[in-house]
């Protein structure tokens, strides 16, 4: 019966890193997104703070906070896998610019494939696997879905608004499906890991990331560094996620970690949305509406 378990748990993870990023293709405009690729001072501050200071700030809580090892593993796929595919529907509410919103999130996919392949075997050289290896569910289940979303999007817009919501009941209810195999799997890693450090490790990362950009992103404006502080406290969880899936057997507590953050990152980005609002308003108050 476990085996059975495990076998359908790869395929519901496959299928929710596959639904989430074509979901995100869907909805991915890439005319919006056109003139915030060409600001060229918030694309270098993005890349800086997503794949330089990300990455380094997540290896380092993950050797200076009492984590066992899966779980510090699992804390720096996450730190190679920013923005969620729901950042968009956090934007109006941080008074974010959706341009700068898009451009983020076709900046954040594309740096991932590239650079999650490289950093595995340097950062967590535990996982016992080549960039190759690791590349191969990055681009079946991330890249391909992302293409073929952002195609039919660019192509066929109407298509794409009538498949959105398709795919995403698909996705939710595909997530549920996996949350419940977790939990009859891995229900004692769960109950240890709300005794120990993984949660306040996760939701310090992204709060400590996300503030340290806005507040160090010189020269941009609050829409603009908000789309950045959003995409930093949330994380791709399907893309941290695939390199546990090209390992025959990933420790178990690594897959928690990451499945874990489906909850905290949700979490901490609607947290994050409604202080980024407040602020937005405070210095505009205009937009409160009386």
């Amino acid at each position: 019966m476990t085996d059975v378990l495990q076998l359908l748990l790869r395929i519901t993870i496959a299928i929710f890193m596959a639904g989430s990023l074509l979901e995100m293709g869907l909805k991915l405009d890439l005319k919006k997104a056109a003139s915030a690729l060409g600001d060229i001072r918030f694309m270098l501050t993005a890349v800086f703070w997503s794949f330089a200071v990300g990455p380094a700030l997540a290896v380092l809580l993950a050797r200076v906070l009492p984590l066992a090892e899966p779980y510090a593993i699992g804390l720096i796929l996450l730190g190679l896998a920013p923005c969620a595919p729901f950042v968009p529907l956090l934007a109006a509410r941080a008074g974010a610019d959706l341009n700068y919103v898009a451009a983020f999130l076709l900046l954040a996919s594309i740096g991932t494939l590239i650079i999650l392949p490289e950093a595995i075997p340097v950062l967590a050289p535990q996982l016992s696997a080549d960039a190759l290896t690791i590349a191969k569910p990055l681009l079946l289940f991330i890249a391909l879905p992302l293409v073929i979303g952002i195609s039919i999007r660019f192509i066929a817009s109407d298509l794409a608004e009538r498949a959105h919501p398709v795919v995403k009941k698909i996705t939710a209810v595909d997530i549920a499906i996996m949350l419940s195999i977790v939990v009859v799997l891995y229900w004692r890693d769960f109950l240890g890991a709300v005794g120990s450090y993984v949660i306040a490790a996760q939701v310090l990362y992204y709060c400590t990331l996300a503030a340290a950009a806005y507040g160090l992103s010189f020269g941009l404006s609050h829409e603009k560094k908000s789309a950045l502080a959003l995409g930093l406290c949330t994380r791709n969880v399907g893309a941290a996620m695939a390199p546990l899936l090209s390992i025959s057997s990933p420790d178990d507590r690594a897959t928690v970690e990451c499945i874990m953050a489906v909850f905290i990152t949700l979490a901490v980005g609607f947290g994050a949305a409604n202080l980024l609002g407040r602020r937005n308003h405070a210095s505009n108050p205009a937009l409160g509406g009386g």
